[in-house]
């Protein structure tokens, strides 16, 4: 007990500020794209045919974040000329439209629905569905309960059972496999329910998209409530998404 003690003296206080203070992520951190329209006609087309999610619209100059797994080619190649990532990583959605994009993002806040902030705003309960995933947006999730982030401190907890939560999140490319098991939890979570898709795979199928062995996108099976983007997406975009739609 006594070293229990002295080691908490010792590593202080560890948990985030964020959101009363803004947090800075490296450099070499890729968030929200932002789009130059001005760029030169066959910059633009050649980020557009190296782009191995065809998350680019070359006509109307636009990237889908839904599609995009945030590798930075389109960057590289356009030497920051057509697309540069920002290191902002508040960039969920509440409809799936609004992940084609310039750069420009409406407000979640304002795009947020006020019964789910009367219902949900003091306890949160979730039940995480990984569907076929590869672990990277699970394990994005899981380091939310860790001493840095906290999250149990807003009143959001991950649950063992569908039958204790207020909804479901999920991740992976909802392979033909788990897609039985994920509508059966989605059919066990009492209402009303929300449903969150986490990551380019759930949002769209992400690497895996045109394979006959997955669905492309959780909204082709489930009403959507809110869309994270990334691959994985960061835990900050995670926790700024729960808070801001939910809070």
């Amino acid at each position: 007990m006594l070293n229990t003690l002295k080691n908490r003296l010792e590593q202080g206080y560890r948990t985030t500020k964020y959101p009363n203070e803004k947090i800075e992520l490296p450099s070499r951190y890729r968030g929200r794209p932002q789009v130059n329209k001005d760029a030169p006609a066959e910059v633009i087309a050649k980020c557009a045919d190296a782009c191995p999610q065809n998350a680019i619209d070359a006509s109307r100059k636009l990237i889908d974040m839904g599609r995009c797994v945030f590798c930075g080619t389109c960057e590289r190649i356009s030497k920051g000329e057509f697309i540069s990532f920002t290191q902002d990583f508040e960039i969920s959605v509440s409809e799936k439209q609004h992940l084609l994009t310039d750069g420009r993002l409406p407000s979640l806040a304002e795009h947020s629905k006020q019964h789910f902030k009367k219902l949900f705003g003091r306890s949160l309960q979730l039940r995480q569905v990984s569907a076929g995933g590869c672990n990277a947006c699970e394990a994005d999730l899981n380091v939310l309960a860790t001493p840095f982030f906290d999250l149990a401190r807003f009143g959001i907890n991950f649950v063992a059972s569908p039958r204790h939560a207020d909804g479901i999140v999920v991740t992976g490319p909802i392979s033909k496999n788990m897609k039985t098991a994920l509508l059966q939890t989605y059919e066990a979570t009492p209402s009303p329910k929300v449903v969150i898709a986490v990551g380019s795979c759930a949002l769209t199928g992400g690497p895996f998209r045109g394979s006959p062995e997955i669905n492309e996108g959780l909204d082709g099976l489930l009403p959507v409530d809110l869309f994270i983007p990334g691959c994985p997406p960061h835990p900050l975009t995670n926790l700024h998404a729960l808070l801001t739609f939910f809070k």
